[in-house]
Parts: structure tokens; C-alpha cells; sequence
């Protein structure tokens, strides 16, 4: 699977551009411009075991920092602050990791 089958290529090429500098990462404008907003909840979860690169069934703090690369593989990684954020945002039951559930509620919130 591939993420260009659920979203646009020159969405996914726009929104992480306009994250490419450090500290600049927010999930909720980014969510937005890749277009994952706009895919039935379905695909988000589709678009979840694509992040989820271990197969774990969680995207946890090491593969949250790949995020963004998950998108597209020149990315750039996010720094541990954007990392932390993102996983406080996301991880709802305080887990310490990003269940699909989870996923779905921060990309629904956005």
C-alpha cells in the first residue's frame, strides 16, 4: 500500500513542504493539507498501518519521528519536541503509543 492511493501526491508533496523547517510540525494544519480530512475513516485507518511501520498495531514514539517520511521519503524527521506534542495529542489513554482508534480521533479533531 502506498499513501498515494488514499491521497494526492501533490497534496502529500505541499503540506510536507510547508513543514520542512524544525519546530514548524503542526498535525492539525498538516492533517488538513495532505488531505486526510477529506478520506472516509476507513482509509484513515488504511493510512494508519502505513505509519505504522513495525506492524505493532501502534505507531509509537520512535516511528512517530518517521511520521512525516511515512508521507513521503525525502521528509524530514521531527524533533523530539514535535515528537512529544504530537504523541500527547494523540495518545489518549496514555499508553505511551498511538493506537489506530487514536489515529482516527487526532486526524478527526484536526
Amino acid at each position: 500500500m502506498s499513501m498515494t492511493e488514499f491521497l494526492n501526491a501533490e497534496d502529500i508533496k505541499k503540506a510536507v513542504g510547508a513543514f520542512a523547517a524544525t519546530d514548524s510540525f503542526d498535525h492539525k494544519k498538516f492533517f488538513q493539507m495532505v488531505g486526510l480530512k477529506k478520506i472516509c475513516p476507513d482509509d484513515v485507518k488504511k493510512v494508519f498501518h502505513i505509519l505504522d511501520k513495525d506492524k505493532s498495531g501502534f505507531i509509537e514514539e520512535e516511528e512517530l519521528g518517521f511520521i512525516l517520511k511515512g508521507f513521503s521519503s525525502d521528509a524530514r524527521d521531527l524533533s523530539a519536541k514535535e515528537t512529544r506534542t504530537l504523541l500527547a495529542a494523540g495518545d489518549k489513554d496514555g499508553d505511551g503509543k498511538i493506537g489506530a482508534e487514536e489515529f482516527s480521533s487526532l486526524v478527526a479533531e484536526s
